[in-house]
């Protein structure tokens, strides 16, 4: 009966000192798993939605950077596409076959043009000659000869 009693008195101490506002120890625990938890759950929304977020948007700016090339490179083809259709007609041809080659058609003359001889440009003012400057080793013997 004393053990009961001793039991009584000992839950009551536990009960007691909650009330005086001490803490039982089965809280702390619940309150850092709840803290643990959280923490997981965060580094979880980072994995779901953050990391792939920025993939994302890396891949949506290559993407719009890849259209641009494509756009570019859309255009260079259809002028050279133009430029291949204006080279087979037969202007073209003899237009460039005069202007490169200097052709002409059986029965034309050509002449050529030379452009006339430039005087030569008149000679520079004689600058009077620059006496060299001394190196360092004779400036050093000069200043080192010249106290004696």
């Amino acid at each position: 009966m004393n053990d009961r009693r001793q039991e009584g008195l000992d839950g009551d101490r536990s009960e007691l000192s909650a009330a005086e506002g001490g803490s039982i120890s089965g809280r702390r625990p619940m309150r850092r798993s709840w803290l643990f938890v959280a923490g997981l759950a965060a580094v979880g929304v980072l994995f779901i939605a953050v990391f792939p977020a920025r993939t994302y948007l890396d891949q949506h700016r290559q993407r719009q950077e890849v259209l641009a090339q494509i756009k570019a490179t859309d255009a260079r083809n259809r002028s050279l596409e133009q430029r291949i259709a204006t080279l087979h007609t037969d202007a073209e041809v003899e237009r460039l076959a005069r202007e490169q080659y200097n052709l002409v058609r059986p029965g034309e003359e050509a002449y050529a043009i030379l452009p006339s001889r430039q005087p030569p440009p008149p000679p520079a003012p004689a600058a009077a000659k620059a006496k060299p400057r001394p190196g360092w080793l004779r400036r050093t013997w000069k200043s080192i000869t010249s106290v004696f």
